[in-house]
């Protein structure tokens, strides 16, 4: 035999022994993991459970904010999605903007993902009790949280406990009734709070106290007005010929004890003092104090420029880090000025800045000639920490434009200068939409979003990301639906007490209102307490007060600063001393939007191919 046959014989040799090795056929793919590895190893099994979180996505950061389908915000860029929300303009064909985190099909993709970990996890094949309860606990947080994140926006969907197959027969399924999901989210959360008593906080990460504060969230949703059917048939002629109003809230049961669940279930976050920040005040705190404190707690321990101790209110946030960038990592350059290359998305409206009182306590309000004269003087501290607006210091601008503005202050208005002829001209402001520094970036409103901006100036918004966490559970929060409790249930005296905690906390004084009075300044601190934070596209709903907030036009400012007689500045600044300042509110141009309000928008509706997929599925009213 020739050593090319030799050669040759060994090769086909070689290739039938190796086709007949079962273990050379057996070998597992280096890319995936078995089912059964997963839940046979702790490590393994807890990788699964920080997948799931991802449905947190960016928390609310993404560059389009839910603040700018309310009465917060005007989103600058039109033509994606927002208008046809904002304008009642949805069907169940083009639903307008849904953040990744309410959609449909991706939280249901997540449900899933909890109902295959609670059926590994209820016994689990790995030999760590303690981590193998925290898990079970996390993945009954998690579907908790996604259903009622669906429930929110949808009202009562189908409650899926079960991990379906291929094969399996029939996959359609009816709406539960929303008591049923009401109690089944419930459920889960005192699952997941019994589960995680005792776990450590970790960053992102559910514990006890996230699920006592979901649950308080829940229990108040459905103790409101839009979920108590009788009420919302006599506000809503929409809801009033619905059919089915088992899926949209409670059809029969007693609403104090509705309100006393939600009271319950909200103390029992707010006796958890280590999340308490600075609310154990006797008076208020002075308005420069006030104001650190709620830049504090929206930096969250993020910040190098605010106090770390205001993260203890953040029960659960979705945290960022250097290692990934992510959108949520953005949000300066995404809604900043655009006169520091920034892009002024979610811009705070009119309407907004004028619910922040006085520093008194009073209502600001336009026909007072010290107010109107001096719109941004002697306001809550919030505001400072809230919103730049025209005068307002901010960071350093960049190289190209620091010539321009050496004094570093938001400029949305314009403004007499003296040219080199000595001759006055106007000017328009580095931020606005005739700015020299990208105009197509400015502003409509004449307002940009400070809350969740880091002001570190070491951090340039332009190409630079920040790490500020997004709060998806905030003491503050559990405080405030408690306050609302209180109220409902007739407890006046508790109800003052807890509300002048967090304005003592924010620089603001005492509240001595009663009855509708004292809801109606509740609501207004909850709006500007929780501001940016996506309970107001919820809170107006549930209230059922949109048609006369949502409903509104977006309301604008123009500002004009002239010289006084006798005064020749150059290079501009804010300066009373050298100029008359006039504010003159807006309405917004209707061809950039025109908002309005129709009753179907109390529930969003489910998309039609969802309803072709899932011929059980109930549309909502008024689709």
């Amino acid at each position: 035999m020739s050593k090319l046959k030799k050669f040759l014989y060994i090769v086909l040799l070689g290739s039938i022994t190796m086709s007949c090795n079962d273990d050379f056929v057996n070998t597992r793919p280096l890319g995936e993991v078995s089912e059964e590895s997963v839940w046979s190893d702790g490590a393994l099994s807890q990788a699964f459970i920080f997948e799931v979180y991802n449905g947190f996505g960016v928390g609310g950061f993404y560059e389009q904010q839910m603040a700018s389908m309310t009465d917060e915000a005007l989103f600058t860029h039109p033509g994606r999605g927002i208008n046809t929300v904002t304008e009642a303009r949805v069907n169940d064909a083009e639903q307008g903007y849904i953040m990744d985190t309410y959609k449909y099909d991706e939280m249901y993709r997540r449900i899933r993902a909890t109902n295959i970990a609670i059926q590994n996890l209820r016994d689990p094949k790995f030999d760590n009790p303690a981590l193998a309860d925290q898990l079970l606990g996390e993945a009954y947080f998690l579907r908790a949280y996604y259903y009622h994140q669906l429930v929110r926006l949808h009202g009562a969907v189908p409650l899926i406990d079960i991990v379906y197959k291929l094969g399996d027969e029939g996959y359609a399924k009816e709406r539960n009734t929303f008591e049923e999901c009401v109690d089944f989210i419930v459920k889960d959360c005192d699952s997941a709070a019994f589960l995680l008593d005792g776990v450590a906080r970790t960053d992102g990460r559910a514990n006890e106290v996230a699920a006592l504060a979901l649950k308080s969230r829940v229990l108040t949703y459905a103790a409101s007005d839009l979920y108590d059917n009788a009420t919302a048939k006599s506000k809503s002629s929409v809801i009033n010929v619905y059919q089915s109003p088992q899926y949209i809230g409670y059809t029969s049961g007693n609403r104090a004890d509705r309100w006393k669940k939600a009271k319950d279930a909200s103390k029992a976050v707010l006796d958890r003092a280590e999340h308490s920040y600075k609310l154990n005040l006797e008076a208020a705190e002075e308005a420069e104090q006030g104001k650190n404190n709620y830049i504090a707690i929206a930096m969250a321990g993020g910040s190098k420029v605010a106090d770390a101790d205001g993260k203890r209110d953040l029960i659960l946030g979705r945290f960022f880090s250097d290692l990934k960038d992510e959108r949520g990592s953005w949000v300066g350059r995404d809604n900043g000025p655009n006169g520091y290359h920034n892009w002024a998305g979610n811009t705070p409206t009119q309407l907004l800045v004028d619910d922040y009182e006085m520093i008194d306590g009073s209502r600001f309000n336009w026909e007072n000639e010290a107010h109107k004269t001096a719109p941004y003087q002697n306001r809550d501290p919030r505001l400072y920490a809230s919103i730049l607006y025209d005068g307002a210091e901010w960071k350093p601008r960049t190289d190209d434009v620091k010539g321009r503005d050496p004094h570093n202050q938001i400029q949305t208005g314009q403004y007499e200068v003296t040219n080199a002829s000595g001759v006055k001209v106007v000017q328009f402001g580095l931020d606005t939409r005739n700015s020299p520094i990208e105009d197509w970036n400015g502003s409509y409103t004449g307002y940009y979003y400070r809350k969740f901006v880091d002001a570190d100036p070491a951090i340039v918004d332009q190409n630079t990301r920040q790490f500020i966490p997004w709060p998806l559970l905030r003491y503050t929060e559990a405080v405030l639906n408690y306050v609302e409790a209180c109220i409902e249930l007739g407890e006046e005296t508790e109800a003052r007490l807890w509300l002048n905690k967090v304005r003592y906390r924010a620089g603001m004084p005492a509240v001595n209102d009663s009855g509708n009075a004292l809801m109606a300044r509740y609501r207004n601190e909850r709006r500007i307490e929780l501001a940016y934070e996506e309970h107001r596209y919820f809170d107006v709903r549930r209230w059922m007060i949109a048609p006369e907030t949502l409903g509104r036009k977006v309301t604008t400012i123009k500002i004009e600063g002239k010289l006084k007689p006798g005064k020749s500045v150059s290079v501009y600044k804010y300066d009373q001393d050298n100029y008359t300042y006039t504010y003159a509110v807006n309405t917004i141009d209707p061809g950039i939007e025109n908002r309005v309000w129709n009753d179907k928008m109390y529930f969003t509706s489910f998309h039609r191919d969802e309803m072709n997929r899932n011929t059980e599925l109930e549309q909502n009213p008024g689709y």
